[in-house]
């Protein structure tokens, strides 16, 4: 599990956007039944109100929409019904989680997923054009 950084998911290629949609259903039922997500990459969410949770769930489906993928929102609504309700501003999401460090990391995990050809070459460089002062980045170059 893992959740992208917030400032990458306008950029997200479409497998890693539309799995990160599953991944929040995933959360959100866990956190539902379990009180937790229990997973050490996104254990972070409960240092947090779960508002920053929703707020990044709504990031991604709102960046789903604007591509055209379907997006059923049901199963969420079952783990979160509320989900409408909260509004939060998009810079505070994850405030201190979703940083730089955390920006570089996933950066990383995206490169490395580039070199193993699991992103395509064209939404790869989608990535490393918009990110590339950021960090030094191999691929692409």
């Amino acid at each position: 599990m893992r959740l992208w950084h917030k400032e990458l998911v306008k950029y997200l290629p479409r497998l890693q956007l539309v799995s990160q949609w599953r991944e929040c259903c995933c959360i959100a039922k866990n956190i539902t039944e379990k009180g937790t997500p229990n997973h050490i990459l996104v254990n972070r969410i409960m240092d947090y109100p779960i508002e920053h949770f929703i707020a990044y769930t709504a990031l991604i489906r709102n960046e789903m929409r604007i591509r055209g993928y379907k997006c059923d929102t049901s199963k969420f609504k079952k783990w979160m019904p509320d989900w409408d309700a909260f509004t939060i501003d998009f810079g505070e999401i994850f405030y201190d989680w979703h940083n730089d460090i955390y920006l570089r990391q996933s950066l990383y995990n995206l490169e490395e997923k580039a070199l193993c050809q699991g992103i395509p070459a064209d939404e790869w460089q989608v990535i490393y054009d918009r990110f590339k002062d950021f960090t030094p980045l191999w691929c692409g170059e």
